[in-house]
């Protein structure tokens, strides 16, 4: 760790500095894991911030301010140091953080920090004990090293569309960025395995993230199914991956909902709160096997009964007798659950137009938890106090942002 005194009752990652150099979302994803957890990261920018700051958002006033929910989502509780990487002064100021640096995370094509001279080869050479965590499509080796990617590519080239959705509609992709995001939680364990494993040994690494190797991942289940028993997962829509009727979603009065009925027990206590117990005895049912060869006819009998009335009461009436369910939820009914505020799930951070909430971490603990703690920075807002960090007085910080190789906030 950095010259910081380690606080043992801190949150994880207190006393780890992490120069972050990573643009749009699974690379600063990444990072926000680990600034959640206490680590100190420093935002590399461009001078004016980085493009996501102005990306498309539903209220233009936050493109303006360059701090769109896109840009914030990620970036909480991370400094900003606004830099023009094309002058060679600001090389020089890479190479002095990274003297006290632990981390250092960037998603370019590889190769591209190398051509900067701040790449792995180089850095590791100023600090033995740095690991370095690139981010790319594909990784940093291999016959599509250099290939450009984005999140839809992967989910395209992975497998993940071909079995979302219906066969109807054709191929589909998730409803959020899931590339980028197992990408970014991917980052994140490895970083947090490498800084353990640094304990032991003293030295540094490189840590090779690739988005294409973390979607197959997470698509462990229907990759291994088909290395073992040559079986293609199709498209299932919306039902259930132990392809068991009564495990997917139906449609209500008003409103949807998911069942997952996949015992005998839970199969029986559905039908009798629906009132179909003579379902039961049908023939056609009697065993796990016969009601998936019957799949359509069981979903369109529970789907009849689910029209009496909407989600919500179905929902109640399948919690209170044990049957497993979810009714389907938007965003903005799921933040306002009760669950979240007990669990403190959305944290509020500042900026200059007043408080933001925003998602925290997927997890708690028992000592040191982590959330968003920083007001939510500017381009460049840190710029002057992390350079004054590594010894640079007064003037030499004015002549650089008058040259134009450091930013601060406009």
């Amino acid at each position: 760790m950095h010259s910081q005194t380690m606080n043992p009752t801190g949150r994880m990652f207190e006393g780890v500095r992490i120069l972050d150099f990573t643009h749009y979302l699974a690379g600063p994803f990444c990072t926000f894991q680990l600034a959640l957890q206490g680590a100190d990261v420093i935002k590399i920018e461009p001078i004016g911030g980085e493009a996501s700051r102005r990306a498309n958002t539903a209220d233009p006033r936050w493109n303006t301010r360059s701090m769109t929910p896109t840009w914030v989502a990620v970036n909480a509780n991370k400094r900003s140091l606004a830099l023009d990487l094309s002058q060679p002064e600001a090389i020089e100021i890479i190479r002095q953080l990274v003297m006290d640096a632990d981390v250092v995370c960037e998603n370019f094509r590889p190769g591209v920090m190398e051509k900067f001279g701040i790449g792995w080869p180089q850095l590791r050479a100023l600090n033995p004990k740095l690991i370095y965590c690139a981010i790319s499509g594909f990784g940093t080796s291999g016959p599509e090293r250099r290939t450009p990617s984005f999140d839809g590519k992967i989910q395209a080239i992975s497998g993940l569309m071909s079995i979302t959705g219906e066969p109807e509609s054709g191929p589909m992709r998730a409803g959020f960025p899931l590339g980028d995001i197992s990408t970014g939680i991917t980052g994140a364990f490895a970083l947090a395995g490498a800084l353990y494993q640094r304990t032991h040994t003293g030295q540094g690494q490189l840590v090779d993230v690739a988005m294409l190797d973390s979607m197959l991942n997470f698509l462990c289940y229907p990759v291994t199914e088909y290395l073992v028993t040559g079986h293609v997962q199709p498209q299932a829509g919306n039902l259930s991956v132990t392809r068991k009727p009564t495990a997917a979603r139906f449609r209500c009065k008003s409103g949807y909902i998911v069942l997952a009925a996949l015992t005998d027990a839970q199969y029986e206590r559905l039908l009798k709160t629906i009132g179909r117990e003579d379902v039961v005895a049908d023939p056609r049912f009697t065993d796990w096997p016969a009601r998936i060869a019957h799949g359509e006819e069981i979903h369109q009998i529970i789907e009849a009964a689910l029209a009496d009335d909407d989600a919500d009461t179905w929902e109640q009436r399948f919690l209170a007798v044990d049957v497993p369910c979810g009714r389907v939820r938007n965003v903005a009914e799921i933040v306002e659950h009760p669950q979240l505020a007990h669990r403190g799930m959305l944290q509020q951070a500042q900026t200059p137009w007043g408080p933001v909430r925003l998602a925290g971490s997927g997890f708690q603990l028992e000592h040191g938890n982590g959330g968003v703690d920083q007001p939510i920075a500017q381009p460049g807002e840190h710029s002057r106090s992390i350079l004054a960090s590594i010894g640079y007085d007064e003037n030499r910080i004015a002549t650089l942002i008058a040259d134009g190789v450091v930013g601060i906030p406009e």
